[in-house]
């Protein structure tokens, strides 16, 4: 698909809007994207995807694209200039990160810096001057990572290049769960079949190191190791990032100053990070594994960045999906008592909670 063919894609679909760092459902000023039939991430996968192809021939086009009228169009594209460490495209990128009116554009813009590696005033800057706190996090990280000599891996790229839509699914309470093999955060290799058969299964789908709810769930994980260990219960999450943004969300790299930092125990969420934390955290690049169990990877801006849905899928032993919860804003998933509780009893069903009202 040509460059003219891949913005016209993007520019024909109709997106929910963003406002205040949350995508908002247009037919209920409610955060979140309730109708899971929509499309958007698919529309933005796919795009992201072609262009990562495309780029991968010739950078020059991708570049012209940061000045794009549509913000849909420069967002989609700085998500694809990272994977592909165009050196090129730091000066474009710096201004976006300087000049774009869009948060959610100029979030991905310091995210792409990062992940290209080049030493950038902008994020240097940015990282200390940026008025959107979500917008400075990112800078934030993006500084720790280029002071660190940490580019993104150019496995992530690979990814990205060869997405199929025909993998592309949506596990159901009842379907058999698809199989794969993801590295953690430390390079080990996880594969789901060589637990199935002997233990149940959850996998818990993250947003990203800024979530607080996310925390959360690490926090009682921590907490309740014994009573999984006695249930005989294995749990893996996955974050749809590159390695080094994985490492953020489990300790193992910038501990950055959370507006969260006192809602939960301890000075700092990553506190009793990474030591205590006693599962796998799986690096789920490009989403691959995400895309066939139906998360939606890009879907929600959330905290001015494109992320999945927040899902929880409990796997039996013999390899039968027993719950497969796919949320509708960003707070909408089972708690880590719920969880428990659905696999203790053998009863699996969670009731939705309201919609989220944002501050519209």
């Amino acid at each position: 698909m040509s460059i003219d063919e891949i913005v016209q894609r993007i520019g024909a679909h109709s997106f929910p809007p963003v406002d205040n760092g949350f995508t908002v459902d247009p037919d209920t000023d409610y955060d979140g994207v309730p109708d899971h039939e929509r499309t958007d991430w698919r529309v933005r996968t796919l795009a992201l995807r072609d262009l990562i192809r495309q780029g991968r021939k010739d950078i020059a086009p991708l570049v012209d694209l940061l000045e794009h009228d549509n913000p849909h169009v420069r967002q989609v594209t700085t998500m694809g200039l990272g994977p592909l460490r165009a050196e090129r495209a730091v000066g474009p990128l710096e201004n976006r990160l300087r000049h774009d009116p869009e948060p959610v554009v100029r979030a991905h813009a310091a995210i792409a810096l990062g992940q290209i590696g080049v030493p950038s005033d902008a994020v240097a800057h940015h990282a200390e001057t940026e008025d959107h706190p979500d917008v400075r996090h990112q800078c934030m990280v993006a500084r720790s990572r280029i002071e660190r000599g940490r580019p993104v891996e150019p496995a992530v790229a690979e990814q990205f290049a060869t997405l199929d839509p025909s993998t592309f699914g949506r596990v159901r309470d009842g379907d058999f769960a698809p199989d794969f093999v993801l590295d953690d955060t430390e390079g080990r290799s996880w594969r789901l079949s060589d637990v199935l058969g002997e233990k149940t299964v959850v996998l818990l789908w993250v947003f990203a190191d800024w979530c607080p709810v996310c925390h959360k769930e690490f926090h009682e994980l921590i907490r309740r190791k014994d009573r999984f260990r006695a249930l005989d219960v294995e749990v893996a999450t996955l974050e749809c990032h590159d390695r080094y943004r994985g490492r953020v969300m489990t300790g193992k790299e910038i501990r950055p100053p959370y507006w969260f930092a006192d809602k939960l125990p301890g000075k700092h969420p990553l506190d009793p990070y990474p030591d205590e934390i006693w599962w796998p955290h799986l690096v789920d690049r490009a989403a691959s594994v995400g895309l066939r169990y139906g998360i939606d990877p890009w879907q929600f801006a959330v905290h001015s960045e494109w992320v999945n849905r927040p899902s929880t899928v409990i796997i039996d032993p013999e390899g039968i999906v027993r719950l497969a919860y796919v949320g509708t804003y960003w707070g909408d998933r089972p708690s880590i008592g719920q969880i428990l509780d659905m696999i203790e009893t053998g009863t699996y069903n969670v009731d939705p909670p309201p919609p989220r009202r944002g501050p519209h």
